[in-house]
């Protein structure tokens, strides 16, 4: 049996195509289960007339996340979702209200847990941990639509930057298929260019990606410029030095022909010094980039954000060693554990 969630568009038309249907029925049915959230087969015939020939391909009820409750933020308006699995296990998503009124990006999970186990990060701390499958992440996207709909609002982009590390080989089909599927004008109806995937630095995977040509775009996170930090923050980072990181975000910036986003999580004390700052400039060197400072967040009180004199020195050293675009980027939603690394199914 099929479903037009899994897999990317191209995989289920031909599919579908081998069994006798028609490109403008397997269209009408991505525009019902994706691009209108409608899982019923009656109504995909009644309403969008995808053939019973079609229909009948399909696995019956459509499995669904469970939206156990949301969290909205009186201080930010960030706003979080909590789902269960059909396994019972934990998935949080969150919305991001964007600048232009009523426009908000969806940040999406991709694994329950995160095998990575960033240190300064509550998801790696939790104490289980598989793949979403494909129709797991976009049922987030699907459920969290209907919710900004609700509010007369519309999601204008999706950011992979929730639960689990993108980028491993083991969920990146999954990923990769789901972003493939929200940006298809019969499906999520998503500009490429407004989905962005993440990564922690997987060398590997990054110049995988790259070869691939995909239209997303790419955020590596660094956590420091130099091996021993970077090897204490992200524990995966032993496996690649820093160095080898840079090298395959060049590879990708200079493909792609454009600046890379490198991703920086500020901790007070620790990689926001002027020696941080020289490293960084020395890391980067000619690569284009855009470097996204962001406040640390960790419930448990371990790690903790630069104090804004902190911040505001280490945002002057960066301007005389690294010489290209700095932004400090919000992370909303600490109030609700909605804020980068703090989504652990804690509701």
């Amino acid at each position: 049996m099929l479903d037009p969630r899994d897999g990317r568009p191209g995989d289920f038309e031909a599919a579908a195509r081998t069994l006798g249907a028609h490109d403008h029925s397997i269209r009408r049915l991505f525009s019902a289960v994706i691009g209108k959230g409608i899982h019923d087969p009656i109504v995909w015939g009644r309403e969008f007339q995808v053939p019973r020939r079609l229909t009948a391909m399909i696995r019956a009820p459509l499995p669904r996340l469970v939206l156990e409750r949301s969290v909205v933020s009186p201080v930010d308006g960030f706003e979080k979702l909590v789902f269960h699995t059909q396994d019972e296990l934990a998935v949080e998503t969150v919305l991001i209200p964007l600048h232009k009124p009523g426009a908000v990006s969806v940040c999406l999970s991709c694994q329950v847990g995160c095998p990575v186990a960033c240190s300064f990060c509550a998801t790696g701390r939790m104490s289980q941990w598989r793949n979403l499958e494909t129709w797991e992440i976009l049922d987030q996207f699907i459920h969290a639509r209907e919710v900004v709909r609700s509010q007369q609002r519309r999601v204008t982009g999706a950011v992979f930057m929730g639960m689990g590390e993108p980028l491993l080989a083991s969920v990146k089909p999954q990923v990769l298929a789901a972003a493939s599927l929200l940006s298809y004008p019969y499906g999520g109806q998503i500009a490429s260019k407004a989905i962005t995937i993440s990564t922690v630095g997987i060398v590997p995977q990054i110049d995988e990606y790259t070869a691939e040509g995909h239209k997303f775009r790419l955020a590596i996170s660094l956590g420091a410029a130099t091996d021993a930090k970077r090897a204490w923050l992200v524990p995966v980072a032993a496996r690649w030095s820093i160095a080898e990181v840079m090298a395959a975000a060049r590879r990708h910036a200079l493909a792609r022909r454009c600046r890379v986003m490198l991703s920086y999580v500020c901790i007070s004390g620790v990689n926001v010094s002027e020696d941080d700052a020289r490293a960084l400039g020395e890391l980067i060197g000619e690569t284009p980039v855009r470097l996204d400072l962001i406040d640390v967040t960790d419930p448990t009180g371990r790690f903790r954000p630069p104090a804004s004199e902190e911040l505001r020195a280490f945002r002057d050293a960066l301007t005389r060693y690294v010489g290209q675009p700095v932004v400090r980027r919000y992370s909303g939603g600490a109030d609700i554990l909605a804020a980068c690394g703090t989504l652990a199914g804690s509701e």
